[in-house]
């Protein structure tokens, strides 16, 4: 009878899982990267900075933007090349790291500083992001970062879930700071976290020229401790408006509770505004892991995530 339990047991198990299908989100396997080298001005110091790229494997030699729209990848990230009144600079929150015999990726809370002329010093704090989407280079301002960030690529498909293997260094003080290439860095009480997320929407323009979306999948995960290496970790993706009636649900989750931007038809940035919740299937998908989870320019510096093999999960 003992035998027949086991059996019956290991069965059912065997039935459920081939009942999933575990798609690979192309390139987020970590494993090939375009190394960038960019060369900033004298005036704030002359360095030659290297910025990475989730994209088909290159190197880059050149003070140039980076053609997020013609890249194969769906994969763009925090790093950028800025040219602002001429001056050119290069900002690295995001590089690909070693585990085992292949890579991962890196994602590091920063606080840069620039020094002017050997007289004036800015900071600017900057989390490590990936997410889909296009980063419109070179940065011009840092007067609205949301203006450059295009977020979310087309997808049609209904995963019930986002697995990937992950790692965290948290501290986990009360304190987080805010600096916007200011001469002033403000402290303020608050606790930092890295973030894991995956959004569906269904997206529309109206005549003219607005972002509208309906929320179509919610899958929202914070890490407030340090963990060593999580694999085949699950994020479960909520249809329609079922992620509020989940008993972990925070406001954090629900609907325009993040700056998302996209071009519309006329190559506009313009700001996306989620109308409501719908079970209709999407037109966009917004994945996105960072060091940080609070606005632009605000976090804890020292805060670091990694992430790997990042793969959707459908039911046949």
């Amino acid at each position: 009878m003992k035998r027949l339990f086991l059996f019956v047991s290991w069965f059912v198990a065997v039935s459920l899982s081939c009942q999933e299908r575990i798609e690979p989100v192309p390139f987020g396997d970590m494993e090939q990267w375009v190394v960038r080298y960019i060369k900033e001005s004298r005036i704030i110091g002359g360095k030659t900075r290297i910025l990475y790229a989730i994209a088909p494997t290159d190197t880059i030699r050149k003070n140039i933007a980076f053609d997020y729209d013609k890249s194969a990848s769906p994969w763009t990230v925090s790093s950028a090349y800025a040219r602002v009144a001429g001056v050119e600079k290069a900002s690295g929150t995001v590089s690909p790291e070693r585990r085992g015999k292949g890579w991962c990726c890196r994602l590091d809370n920063k606080m840069d500083s620039v020094i002017a002329i050997g007289i004036i010093k800015k900071y600017v704090m900057v989390a490590g992001t990936i997410f889909t989407g296009v980063t419109l280079e070179p940065v011009t301002s840092a007067d609205d970062p949301y203006s450059v960030v295009d977020m979310g690529v087309p997808f049609t498909k209904r995963p019930v879930a986002m697995m990937l293997d992950y790692k965290a260094k948290i501290d986990e003080s009360d304190e987080i700071v805010a600096a916007n290439a200011s001469a002033k860095i403000t402290k303020r009480k608050g606790r930092d976290a890295a973030t894991m997320e995956v959004f569906l929407q269904r997206r529309w323009e109206d005549k003219d020229g607005n972002l509208h979306a309906m929320r179509v999948g919610t899958g929202c995960e914070r890490v407030y401790h340090s963990t060593d290496w999580q694999n085949d970790h699950r994020i479960p993706i909520y249809w329609g408006d079922a992620i509020e009636r989940q008993s972990g649900y925070k406001e954090y989750m629900g609907l325009n509770m993040r700056v998302m931007k996209s071009r519309n038809s006329k190559g506009k940035m313009t700001l996306i505004k989620e109308e409501g919740y719908s079970n209709e299937n999407p037109t966009h998908i917004v994945i996105s892991c960072s060091s940080g989870c609070y606005e632009a320019f605000v976090g804890h510096p020292g805060n670091t995530l990694w992430v790997d093999n990042i793969r959707l999960v459908y039911k046949d």
